[in-house]
């Protein structure tokens, strides 16, 4: 005997996207890896500042931490800012029972 083919049922309503939070979860993702890496850049300057101090201290020394200091200064400044206004939105949305 043959089973009866299954009827097919209707496909599961695709879930409702919020593109705002969407698009806040998106900013989170990149404050997150411009922090690691900003954070990366004060690491190296303070490496390189240290080897350069204990062997000798020259322009290139200089150059480096200098560089590594501005490049995560840039980073880090807005994805801080960002990221506590993402937390804020969040926390708001919560609050309001969003």
């Amino acid at each position: 005997m043959s089973q009866p083919n299954p009827t097919p049922s209707s496909p599961a309503p695709a879930p409702k996207v919020d593109l705002v939070r969407a698009k806040r979860e998106k900013v989170a993702r990149y404050t997150l890896l411009a922090n690691r890496v900003g954070y990366l850049f004060f690491a190296v300057a303070i490496a390189t500042f240290v080897i350069g101090f204990a062997v000798s201290f020259n322009a290139a020394v200089s150059a480096i931490v200098i560089g590594s200091v501005i490049a995560g200064s840039v980073l880090l400044a807005p994805a801080i800012v960002l990221g506590y206004a993402v937390k804020a939105a969040e926390r708001d949305d919560r609050e309001r029972g969003l």
